[in-house]
């Protein structure tokens, strides 16, 4: 059976160079520094919550307007602009967080804690939701082809996993390109870890690690977000334009050229195009970022569940028919399923949905991991409070 994709990652740091990025978790945006008590722990960056908030919803959104599309153009090309950028977007992020990894010890740990644990739990949830749900018994359960939002787990473990590579080699962004652009035109890769989607978005992370924090200071100018309101009109009319004459799996990226039907050259082509496109709609959605302290910062720290529990909701609406129902279709029912989306992303990104579902996202598991003489107290808690 054909098992399907979609678009969702760990605490986000201080403004250093530690961390992760992505749709995130974490326990609280400030905490006291080593075991003395005596330095707090620096705060959370806002800007990068508030990014990772704004991009999560966005992704909700996308997932409401998906069966909207065959009987709403503006609803297609929506679609196709959020799903431009949204993904390269946390993608960045994700890159920009991952700079320091390394093999350490307990980055290896919390690797394993809030990326595998997380994607073992949830693939194996996920399949049996579809069984029960779409009524569908043989549905094949796979660690090794994840279904819909738990690629995303599997590519950034890849992804940091080759992170010291990527740090040593000299054009890393071209070389990452070249990989893209050879798996697009390679339908010989098979749905194994879902490697499409994997080398075909490494370009982004690669991207994220190439960053300093002055890069995303400089799409914050005020001539910046200017600019940013044209560029994102433009490409609106452009998506508007391309709805009905284009196949969305493109920005799948889950898909050969050949298995989407065209020739490997088409490929070569759009995976140039989308990159560009992708990079300028990411640069101009930071643009758009609150860089202050907003009602939903602390949201931020909780895209991860949002992104993996929603899931069951959007599925679900496919599964149960609750886009039959005619009022859904029109101009009003349409904004409704907007705002419903919006609204229930907010509320699985809260910290008592946090809270409830961390045993999931963030299990301890001291049980599991021989303990290091040589990290001490003061290192311990100092990695549980700057999130590295």
């Amino acid at each position: 059976m054909t098992r399907e994709g979609s678009v969702l990652r760990a605490p986000l740091p201080p403004v250093q160079e530690s961390g992760s990025g992505g749709p995130s978790r974490s326990r609280g945006s400030q905490r006291k520094g080593p075991a003395t008590g005596s330095e707090p722990a620096k705060q959370r960056d806002a800007f990068f919550d508030n990014a990772k908030y704004m991009a999560i919803v966005l992704v909700a959104m996308g997932h409401a307007w998906e069966p909207l599309r065959e009987d709403s153009r503006l609803a297609a090309a929506l679609y196709i602009t959020v799903y431009t950028f949204h993904m390269p977007a946390f993608i960045v992020i994700s890159g920009y967080f991952s700079r320091s990894f390394d093999m350490r010890p307990d980055r290896l740990k919390r690797l394993i804690t809030g990326i595998v644990v997380p994607y073992l739990l949830f693939e194996t949830a996920y399949t049996f939701f579809k069984r029960r749900a779409d009524d569908d018994p043989t549905f094949d359960f796979s660690l090794l082809d994840p279904w819909y939002l738990t690629w995303f787990l599997i590519a950034l473990f890849v992804w940091r996993m080759t992170t010291p590579l990527w740090k040593i080699i000299r054009w890393p962004v071209p070389v990452a390109l070249l990989m893209a652009t050879a798996a697009a035109v390679s339908p010989d890769i098979g749905d194994d870890l879902d490697m499409q989607r994997v080398l075909q978005f490494l370009p982004f992370f690669v991207v994220g690690l190439c960053l300093k924090r002055r890069h995303f200071d400089l799409v914050r100018g005020i001539r910046a977000r200017k600019l940013a309101v044209p560029v994102f009109a433009c490409a609106l009319l452009v998506a508007y334009w391309a709805a009905p004459r284009m196949n969305a799996a493109w920005f799948y990226r889950r898909d050969s050229a050949q298995e989407l039907g065209a020739p490997w050259w088409d490929g070569v082509i759009m995976t140039g195009a989308l990159f560009g496109c992708s990079i300028v709609l990411t640069a101009c959605f930071f643009a758009w970022v609150p860089k202050r302290r907003m009602w939903f910062t602390i949201l931020g720290s909780g895209t991860l569940y949002g992104y993996l529990l929603h899931g069951f909701l959007a599925k679900g609406s496919r599964f149960w028919d609750w886009y039959e129902v005619d009022w859904v279709h029109h101009p009003l029912g349409e904004a409704t399923v907007t705002a419903i989306a919006a609204t229930v992303i907010t509320l699985l990104c809260t910290p008592p949905v946090q809270r409830a579902f961390r045993f999931a996202m963030e299990p301890k598991m001291p049980w599991a991991f021989r303990q290091d003489p040589n990290t001490s107290v003061d290192t311990a808690e100092r990695t549980r409070a700057t999130g590295t």
